[in-house]
């Protein structure tokens, strides 16, 4: 497991680092966000769709839709799990198909449908620790990812 930790002042760090994400990451990752209500995971899928050529005015939190397809240069596929009941009703949602898709998955609320990721992925924790600064530790889960990590860990210097 490849595990980088990345302070941000504001939320222009957390848009940086949103965009080294959506360029360091391959088709077909699922990324799993973790966070508490306010840490800044939906401005995080902004930033990274973004970097991948979808307008992000579009990019909204999708609870009550649960999910929202974008498509740019690449399709990003945002899952909102927070109004989910338990798996199975995660599970109606088909999200096997987005994680087997061309481009990104990315899970708000992962840590509630945890069971239901697939095993590869990467996750992003987020910890708010001041007013507008966040720490983020972001966890390859999976061979596949360590050049991705290893990508974004330069990008950051």
């Amino acid at each position: 497991m490849n595990r980088l930790i990345h302070d941000v002042a504001d939320e222009s760090g957390t848009a940086a680092l949103g965009a080294a994400l959506g360029r360091a990451l391959p088709n077909g990752t699922t990324v799993a966000l973790c966070g508490t209500l306010g840490a800044g995971k939906t401005r995080l899928v902004q930033a990274i769709a973004e970097a991948c050529g979808v307008d992000r005015r579009n990019v909204v939190s999708p609870t009550f839709v649960l999910i929202q397809e974008y498509h740019g240069r690449r399709p990003v596929y945002h899952i909102d799990a927070y109004r989910v009941r338990d798996e199975d009703d995660f599970e109606q949602l088909g999200p096997d198909e987005y994680f087997e898709g061309d481009g990104l998955t990315l899970v708000e609320w992962a840590d509630r449908v945890e069971v239901c990721l697939p095993p590869d992925r990467v996750e992003v924790h987020i910890d708010v620790t001041g007013p507008t600064s966040r720490r983020f530790e972001i966890l390859a889960l999976g061979a596949g990812y360590d050049d991705a990590i290893e990508q974004l860990r330069a990008a950051l210097g």
